[in-house]
C-alpha cells in the first residue's frame, strides 16, 4: 500500500546519528506504536551485536547514540552499551517510556542515567491523564508523573543543569501534530502547576502509518484518508531536515536502515545491490551520497512543521 506511492529522491548526508533498536520487548502496548512492542515480544540485541555496535561507534566517530526498542533498558546489555558509548565521549540518549522505571529491576535507572549524564527523550502523548491512558493503557498517566518527579528531582529538565529530558507527544489518532511551541508552553504550564514537573524541549511527532496504528486505520477504513492528508501537508523545504540524512538505524540482529520506520518495513539500506545489509559490513564504509529508500510513509516526515526523532523540522502550523 505504500510502496507504489512516490516520493522525492533523496540522499545521506554525514553520518551523525547511529540509532539502536535493542528489542521489542516493552512493558506497555501502546495503540500508536509503530514497533508493535509489548511484554509479549522476545526479540532483543545480543552481547555480540552489542559489540559490533560499539566498534562501529568507534570507528565511525559517531557523535551521537541513540537508543530505542521496545522499552531499552529491559535489555540486559543496555548499561553495558551505555557506559561504554559514555566512555568513548559519545552522546547518549535514551528513549524511555517512563513507566519503565517502576519495573522490578528497574529501581536504580534514573541514579544510573544521571550518573552517566545520558539525555532521555521520554514519551508523553498528552498532559492530561484521561488522553494518554486511551492511548497508553490505565494507570500510565500518574506513573509517568511519578517518574518524572523522580528525574526531576535528580536534575533532570531543570534549568542550569546538563541533565537533559525531552518529551514526546504523538496526536491521538488521524491527524498532525499541532504547532510544536505553541504545544510545549500548554505541556510547561499545565505539568508545571498541576504535578510540579518541568522539563527542557517537547518533540511533536506525526504517527505513521505502519504496523499497529496502520492496522487500526485500515480497520477504521481511514488509511487512504490518512495518507492524503500526509501528501497533501507534504513541504518540499522539510526535506533538507528529516532524519534519515544524517542517522542510520539498527535492528535487534544488526541489520542496517535509512530510519526506525524503514527498519519496521523491513525496507533494508541499499548498497551496492545487496539485499541485507550487517552493520559489521559498514565498520570503515562512508554511506555518505547514498540514496535513501522511500515509499508512502516518509510523509510522515515532511507533512507540515516535518516530524522526526527531534521533533518538528521548522515552525510552520498546520
Amino acid at each position: 500500500m505504500l510502496a507504489g506511492v512516490p516520493f522525492p529522491a533523496i540522499r545521506r548526508g554525514k553520518l551523525e546519528t547511529l540509532q539502536v533498536n535493542l528489542g521489542y520487548r516493552c512493558n506497555q502496548s501502546c495503540v500508536h506504536c509503530h514497533v508493535n512492542a509489548g511484554p509479549s515480544r522476545t526479540e532483543e540485541m545480543s552481547a555480540s551485536v552489542i559489540d559490533i555496535v560499539i566498534e562501529f561507534l568507534t570507528r565511525q566517530g559517531i557523535g551521537t547514540l541513540d537508543v530505542t526498542g521496545g522499552a531499552p533498558e529491559l535489555n540486559p546489555h543496555f548499561r553495558r552499551l551505555v557506559r561504554t558509548a559514555r566512555e568513548r565521549r559519545v552522546h547518549v540518549m535514551d528513549r524511555c517510556n517512563l513507566t519503565v522505571l517502576e519495573v522490578a529491576g528497574q529501581e536504580d535507572t534514573p541514579e544510573f542515567l544521571a550518573g552517566l549524564k545520558v539525555e532521555i527523550v521520554a514519551s508523553m502523548p498528552c498532559y492530561l491523564l484521561d488522553n494518554v491512558e486511551r492511548q497508553r493503557g490505565k494507570g500510565v498517566f500518574d506513573a509517568s508523573i511519578r517518574a518524572l518527579k523522580r528525574l526531576n528531582a535528580l536534575g533532570y529538565g531543570r534549568d542550569n543543569s546538563d541533565l537533559v529530558l525531552n518529551l514526546v507527544y504523538n496526536p491521538q489518532g488521524a491527524s498532525l501534530p499541532p504547532a510544536q511551541a505553541a504545544l510545549e508552553a500548554d505541556y510547561k504550564r499545565v505539568l508545571g502547576n498541576e504535578h510540579g514537573v518541568v522539563f527542557n524541549r517537547l518533540y511533536t511527532l506525526a504517527n505513521m502509518p505502519i504496523q499497529r496504528f496502520a492496522a487500526i486505520l485500515i480497520a477504521q477504513r481511514r488509511f487512504d484518508e490518512y495518507l492524503a492528508l500526509l501528501r497533501h501537508a507534504h513541504l518540499d523545504a522539510n526535506l533538507d531536515g528529516v532524519m534519515c540524512r544524517s542517522l542510520l538505524s539498527v535492528d535487534w540482529r544488526g541489520y542496517v536502515y535509512d530510519c526506525d520506520f524503514n527498519q519496521m518495513l523491513d525496507l533494508p539500506l541499499a548498497r551496492d545491490g545487496e539485499t541485507r545489509v550487517h552493520l559489521s559490513q559498514l565498520l570503515d564504509a562512508d554511506i555518505a551520497g547514498n540514496a535513501i529508500r522511500v515509499a508512502g510513509h516518509c510523509y510522515g516526515c515532511t507533512a507540515g512543521q516535518g516530524s522526526s526523532c527531534g521533533g518538528a523540522l521548522n515552525g510552520a502550523s498546520h
